[in-house]
């Protein structure tokens, strides 16, 4: 039976990140920054494992739970690359969210098609990036937003990139409460003490 919802939130991640893809390209064809073309390949990822990933028996679709994902997930294609680069555009920028990317694709990986948007188990996964923090993907992101931030300093974009990795945050506690229903999830926990960033959550 085809699932309409998971269709239609299918195509619209996929809109957006063709609308994300465009910006940047024009950006990129215009002052030659790779930051925004590094934000966009992390991108990419999200709609190839969305389109690849496994079913899952349970899925939090509460309208809160959504709200935060979607914020969460639309905040960075609302992203301004064409603001006029900072002071601190160039090595550093780049640096930030090529390190960030790195997190964001080893981590992807390791996830495979248990990457899902809402809160869900789609298998719990222990390996990889997961041996170090339970949501590195989240970690990754915030170094590659800061990067970008840095690269493409605006009022805008500082905002859209704060509410949405507050967002993220937010995704993870939503998440975790879905998964500790799973005895294996709450073993691996105990494990692995943090869930982004070490020493602070």
């Amino acid at each position: 039976m085809i699932d309409v919802r998971d269709l239609l939130a299918r195509a619209v991640l996929s809109g957006l990140f063709v609308a994300l893809a465009i910006r940047i390209g024009q950006d990129f064809l215009r002052t030659g920054r790779v930051t925004g073309l590094l934000l966009l390949v992390s991108e990419s990822l999200v709609v190839i494992l969305t389109v690849v990933r496994r079913r899952a028996p349970h899925v939090d679709r509460r309208w809160l739970v959504r709200l935060v994902t979607a914020f969460s997930v639309a905040g960075p294609p609302l992203v301004e690359p064409s603001v006029a680069a900072a002071a601190g555009s160039g090595v550093l920028p780049a640096f930030l969210s090529a390190c960030g990317l790195l997190v964001i694709v080893a981590g992807k990986l390791s996830l495979g098609r248990s990457f899902g948007l809402l809160p869900a188990n789609r298998g719990v996964v222990c390996a990889g990036m997961y041996r170090l923090v339970r949501h590195p993907i989240y970690a990754g992101y915030i170094v590659t937003h800061a990067g970008f931030l840095l690269g493409h300093w605006g009022a805008w974009n500082a905002l859209v990139l704060v509410l949405s990795d507050s967002a993220l945050l937010v995704r993870a506690v939503y998440e975790e409460r879905e998964l500790e229903r799973d005895p294996a999830y709450a073993n691996y926990c105990v494990r692995v003490r943090w869930r982004a960033v070490p020493g602070v959550f």
